[in-house]
């Protein structure tokens, strides 16, 4: 094992440790979109829902390849981004119930939570625009002198936008430190992906810009922690950017509104037999030697975790109205 990471974990492959923390990570995000939709229904969110209900391994195996000072933009489905980054539940669920504790002080929801100290900044709910947002950050990072790479999360949906070509071809003419991690959950809203692209894989269109493409079981938190070491380390060194694939599958509708019924069921049943967090629990289960793995005790201490999360967000304030012009630019704090 090599330097710790963001998430306390170790940036080579994981080990028996490792895999149990990023099992917790997946858990706390499923339990938190859970517990996110029974609050919504209760008409104690009052904003809209994208839930990221089974693409948990995506966003958690990317963030433990980076370090606390990267940077990652999410989309408009951006709770599992933020937890896999270390943005706290507290003041996520603080945000989506529209309280000034929130990471954006109530006043941007659900799909603009985000935490510049932890190194998320506030997502873009606009289809293929954090991409730029993404590469910008990137040229910071390049102008300033450091060697901080930068993420963009997307779906495949956004690969049809005219930001994610711009945004590609800028970061591979100048070689910028920036991964741009498609999550490929088969549907952009209701239209699959056979109808909206002529190529198998998202990632075939790499070598048009002169980077690096590579697909990977976006359900198995390992594979995509390994590829996303490997695209974060090249970033790092000055090799440039990389688009990185991952087949996953969202476990529920494109947003609160929407009743899925356009995916055949056994297609829905195929996919969550490989659940990640089934997927993760069976590669712990298979360590040799066998390692204590206690997931009901894992379970126990997420849900004291959001417990805790919906308390502090609860008993919080709602913004004053006299707020509503502040930080319309960042004032630091």
């Amino acid at each position: 094992m090599n330097a710790a990471n963001a998430n306390g974990l170790q940036s080579s492959v994981p080990g028996e440790a490792d895999l149990i923390a990023l099992y917790r990570t997946m858990l706390l995000i499923r339990r938190f979109e859970e517990r996110c939709n029974a609050l919504f229904l209760q008409g104690r969110i009052p904003s809209t829902l994208h839930l990221y209900i089974g693409q948990e391994a995506v966003a958690t195996g990317v963030c433990s390849a980076l370090r606390a000072d990267d940077w990652v933009v999410g989309t408009h489905r951006p709770h599992g981004h933020a937890l896999a980054k270390g943005v706290s539940p507290r003041v996520i669920m603080a945000e989506l119930m529209a309280k000034v504790t929130g990471c954006c002080r109530g006043k941007g929801g659900s799909m603009h939570v985000g935490d510049v100290r932890k190194g998320v900044f506030p997502a873009v709910a606009i289809v293929g625009a954090g991409l730029p947002i993404a590469a910008g950050a990137a040229l910071s990072a390049r102008m300033r002198g450091t060697d901080q790479v930068a993420v963009a999360f997307h779906g495949e949906g956004a690969a049809n936008e005219g930001d994610w070509h711009e945004a590609l071809n800028m970061a591979a003419i100048w070689k910028l430190p920036v991964l741009f991690v498609c999550e490929n959950n088969l549907y952009g809203a209701s239209t699959h992906f056979s109808k909206a692209f002529a190529i198998p894989r998202v990632s075939d269109r790499a070598c048009a810009y002169g980077m690096p493409g590579e697909t990977v079981d976006g359900n198995d938190v390992v594979a995509v922690h390994d590829a996303a070491l490997r695209a974060v380390e090249r970033a790092r060194s000055g090799a440039g950017p990389t688009l990185l694939e991952c087949l996953t599958y969202r476990q529920c509708g494109h947003s609160r509104s929407d009743a899925c019924d356009y995916r055949p069921d056994e297609e829905e049943a195929l996919w969550k037999e490989r659940d990640p967090l089934k997927v993760a629990a069976a590669r712990i289960r298979a360590l040799v030697p066998p390692v204590p793995f206690d997931p009901s005790g894992i379970e126990a201490d997420v849900a004291a975790e959001i417990d805790d999360a919906i308390a502090f967000a609860e008993e919080s304030p709602a913004p004053a109205p006299e707020d509503l012009e502040r930080h319309v630019y960042w004032e630091g704090d």
